[in-house]
């Protein structure tokens, strides 16, 4: 199917900004939850935007500019709202559970982040500041399940040709991100929500939608009571929470349990660092001193505090690039649940897509009762 709307400018690295930029992230998401004065103060701005991203689908439909197709059936896993919206354990679930039925996937990515500029693969050990954190994530929990190319590259259409060079066997390409990104010719899109929704439902900067919604996709994960309003696609539950271990750098698991009673430093670069910190309050974890930053940090100018009885705790996303300063500090993995009609939906869609052609292209078949 196609797909609409632009992907929002970002910057090509994080040049490791202010903490205090986290508070301004945070507000930001504060005032994109309801139509109050900031928002509507924002309003005639998100219009400008609105038309940019009407005329760059219209572009797209007339043809004038190029939309590819890499000749392997695309899942694209992305959203629609700026910020976090769990897409990257989505990911890595879905690979798993392709991996599990004994095909072939492969992923690609733009690697946002990373301070190069070219397409290249990702292995488990790759630095998370060349190829960006979450791919570097996602090559890391997912290298114990066989070979999975992941490729990054500015064009995801360069990555996928990229992979095919690389892994010509590749059954199924899962593009991290990039619902946007209409270079890429896609198959089938998955559009994750978080529990917020659509917030106040205005376009960026007004609201945080990147595009207008409702917009036709073809599965919708949400992790709120229920789907956002307006979605005719078939929605099924998402369900986050901790893993009941922190991860070492040496990949040796210690549980949570053992964790109580001790005083922690938690720290979180990731889009809501609050939920994370709630989630490890939770599991009954004593956080002394808790430390918001930008989504997406480098840690490169990250000054730890000098309190040596504080035991670092941080998200598994961060550890990718903490642990090459910090090789003591311990990452609590995400897990993530979903509703089993998803995979049930979903495998009946990849029957047809990777038995047929890709020029065949099968539509999505109803959920199953």
């Amino acid at each position: 199917m196609a797909a609409s709307g632009p992907q929002p400018p970002r910057a090509s690295a994080p040049q490791a900004p202010p903490p205090s930029s986290a508070t301004a992230e945070q507000r930001l998401q504060n005032i994109w939850q309801s139509r109050g004065p900031a928002a509507w103060a924002l309003w005639p701005v998100s219009l400008m935007y609105g038309a940019l991203v009407a005329l760059r689908r219209w572009l797209y439909r007339r043809g004038w500019l190029r939309s590819e197709h890499p000749g392997r059936p695309v899942i694209v896993v992305g959203n629609v709202i700026a910020g976090g919206a769990g897409k990257t354990p989505v990911v890595i679930a879905l690979v798993k559970h392709l991996q599990a039925r004994g095909l072939r996937p492969g992923v690609i990515s733009r690697g946002y982040g990373r301070s190069t500029h070219d397409c290249r693969a990702v292995q488990p050990d790759s630095p998370a500041s060349e190829v960006g954190d979450e791919p570097a994530l996602i090559a890391r929990s997912v290298a114990g399940g066989g070979t999975v190319p992941v490729f990054v590259a500015p064009r995801r259409i360069t990555a996928a040709r990229a992979l095919l060079a690389a892994q010509p066997d590749t059954d199924v390409i899962v593009c991290d991100d990039g619902l946007q990104h209409l270079a890429l010719r896609r198959d089938l899109e998955i559009c994750i929500f978080n529990d917020q929704g659509i917030g106040n439902g205005f376009l960026l900067p007004a609201g945080p939608l990147r595009e207008p919604w409702p917009r036709p996709v073809d599965m919708v994960l949400h992790a709120g009571s229920a789907p956002p309003r307006g979605t005719s696609a078939p929605a099924f539950a998402l369900q986050r929470s901790l893993a009941p271990y922190a991860l070492q750098s040496d990949g040796h698991h210690v549980p949570l349990a053992q964790l109580q009673g001790q005083p922690l430093h938690a720290v979180a670069a990731v889009a809501r660092p609050a939920e994370f910190f709630a989630m490890l309050r939770n599991q009954g974890l004593t956080l002394e001193h808790t430390e918001a930053l930008p989504d997406h940090y480098d840690f490169d100018s990250w000054q730890r505090i000098s309190d040596q009885r504080l035991r670092l705790i941080c998200t598994e996303k961060d550890a990718v690039k903490l642990w090459t300063r910090h090789p003591d500090a311990l990452a609590v993995p995400l897990t993530t649940q979903m509703d089993p009609r998803f995979f049930a939906v979903l495998d009946d869609w990849l029957h047809q897509a990777v038995a047929g052609s890709a020029a065949q292209r099968p539509p999505l078949s109803s959920a199953p009762a």
